[in-house]
């Protein structure tokens, strides 16, 4: 298949093959597809908690509307924005930028700056707003790469990131949940696989100008 026929045969999976795991190989990919995912400067600032633990996802489920995914998956990936970022975390930004490209840190001390003086335009509320959707980022390339390895995945706003925080202790880590994606293989018996895709034709969402 092409991309745009893995495109179409993705959707969002309500019921997977508890039976049917992913390979080692293959979640590597995955992962670290979520880790070149571009970011907003290229900060990254987000984290990835891989959940395999049978216990840990019977619990998460009770906070998650008590969808089937959560456990029948083979893996659940809770996508997670850094809980706030200081002028401490750019530095180790740039401190990676110049150790990976070999540059003196007065090289980039300049868009330091730059980045230093955006961040600190923000209050807490708008930065919080901006990190979270540095996830949504993140999720499209997670959707995109898992079709294109034929990878079933269900993407979740429905759960309680507060409970799912206190569960998984993220704010011990400086983190907040904000998406859910468990990934594995479809069941047989979800039916939704076997329902048109429904989208609008091309000319109703392209604007040529």
């Amino acid at each position: 298949m092409d991309i745009i026929e893995k495109l179409n045969w993705r959707y969002a999976t309500k019921r997977f093959d508890e039976n049917r795991k992913l390979s080692d190989e293959k979640l590597n990919t995955v992962l670290e597809a979520l880790r070149l995912s571009p970011t907003s400067y290229g900060l990254q600032a987000m984290k990835f908690v891989v959940v395999e633990d049978k216990a840990l996802r019977e619990e998460l489920k009770k906070h998650a509307w008590n969808q089937p995914q959560v456990t029948e998956a083979s893996h659940l990936i809770v996508l997670c924005r850094e809980a706030t970022l200081s002028e401490g975390d750019v530095d180790l930004f740039g401190d990676n930028i110049a150790k990976t490209r070999e540059l003196e840190r007065e090289a980039i001390a300049e868009y330091m700056g730059m980045i230093k003086n955006s961040l600190a335009n923000l209050d807490e509320d708008s930065k919080g707003q901006w990190l979270a959707r540095q996830v949504y980022i993140a999720l499209g390339n997670l959707l995109t790469v898992c079709a294109v390895e034929e990878i079933d995945a269900c993407p979740m706003e429905g759960f309680d990131p507060a409970a799912f925080d206190e569960i998984l202790k993220l704010e011990e880590q400086g983190l907040n949940s904000v998406l859910v994606v468990p990934i594995g293989y479809r069941s047989t018996e979800d039916g939704y696989q076997n329902l048109a895709k429904v989208r609008k034709p091309l000319e109703e969402v392209i604007i040529r100008k």
